[in-house]
């Protein structure tokens, strides 16, 4: 692990002057916000993530699951992954958000990891993980080892020719079904950011995985109100149920009025380069019957630009399967 400095902020502005003072007394110094580090931790120590200087943000009053004035909730950065599952307005509301992250990690890890974090999780492929090896996420212009090499978890959407990283996150791919916006803080601006903007596709710079600028620091995540009437689910499919990340999964939305889909809204994850959406796999379901035959035309238009490596071919076959399941799982729910 290279050697950093370890600061503490007490309120926001001073979270985001003290990484804006030392970008610019370092020249441009990467700066890190720690919260419960359960990502940003295991790759300091291989030497993937090596800031100059690490902000505590921990003190911060970021912490608090709140209702919107518009019937939605708003969830601070620092909000941990175990606490938010849990609460009963979420499991209540939103119960597609609470099954994902109780899918992910372990116990120990969701009672560290906060909401922010899991927006900025890292991916899992092997090449990016291991400093040594050819990675244009870790390092642009050294080739991506993973394309003629182990494929088998990565993705096969939204793909370039100079990355085929999967995004890791359960909660994101949720957190996607239900158009959530992510409130940022910078040095010089906030703004506010509808989550099927705040991840970018990997193209020619896989190293840009967010629309995050240095000093930008997320202060909390919001979401509508859900819909009257709706369904929503979470199905994981992955080679163990402990403590494993996903060949594909699914998390939907959807509301069924007089025996037809009104709404529906649905994303998946471990297939895509950032959790997946398709409006118009959406829209194909709009006004039908919600049967299997419905299901697996919007599935196959859902997967329909896949390009899959050497090793994961199976994950078409794999994500169509698991997205028709999760829609008719959530189609019976009463």
């Amino acid at each position: 692990m290279h050697m950093f400095q370890l600061r503490r902020a007490d309120d926001v502005d001073a979270a985001i002057k003290a990484a804006s003072a030392a970008q610019t007394a370092q020249q441009g110094a990467d700066i890190r916000f720690l919260a419960g580090g359960t990502t940003l931790i295991d790759l300091m120590k291989l030497n993937v993530e090596t800031p100059q200087q690490v902000i505590d943000i921990n003190h911060l009053p970021l912490d608090k699951i709140e209702p919107t004035a518009d019937g939605g909730l708003k969830i601070g950065a620092t909000v941990r992954n175990a606490d938010l599952a849990h609460d009963e307005r979420v499991v209540r509301d939103y119960p597609v958000l609470s099954q994902a992250l109780l899918s992910g990690a372990s116990a120990q890890l969701r009672n560290m990891a906060t909401t922010a974090g899991n927006l900025l999780q890292r991916t899992r492929c092997v090449y990016f993980r291991d400093e040594h090896m050819a990675c244009n996420k870790r390092n642009p212009g050294s080739g991506c080892a993973a394309i003629n090499g182990f494929n088998r978890t990565l993705a096969i959407l939204g793909t370039s020719d100079q990355c085929i990283a999967s995004n890791p996150s359960d909660m994101n791919v949720a957190l996607m079904a239900l158009d959530a916006t992510i409130h940022i803080r910078g040095p010089q601006s906030e703004r506010d950011v509808p989550i099927a903007e705040f991840f970018l596709l990997p193209g020619n710079t896989p190293n840009k995985e967010t629309v995050m600028q240095p000093g930008d620091l997320i202060t909390h995540v919001t979401l509508p109100a859900p819909p009257k009437g709706s369904r929503s689910l979470y199905l994981k499919l992955r080679d163990r149920v402990s403590y494993e990340f996903a060949l594909a999964s699914a998390a939907v939305v959807m509301t069924v009025t007089n025996g037809k889909i009104e709404t529906a809204q649905f994303a998946m994850g471990g297939v895509g380069t950032r959790p997946w959406r398709n409006a118009d796999a959406e829209k194909t379901l709009i006004g039908k019957a919600p049967d299997k035959e419905t299901f697996r035309a919007a599935a196959e238009a859902f997967l329909k630009d896949a390009k899959p490596q050497s090793q994961n071919g199976f994950k078409v076959e794999l994500a169509k399967r698991c997205l028709v399941h999760t829609l008719d799982a959530a189609a019976k729910l009463a």
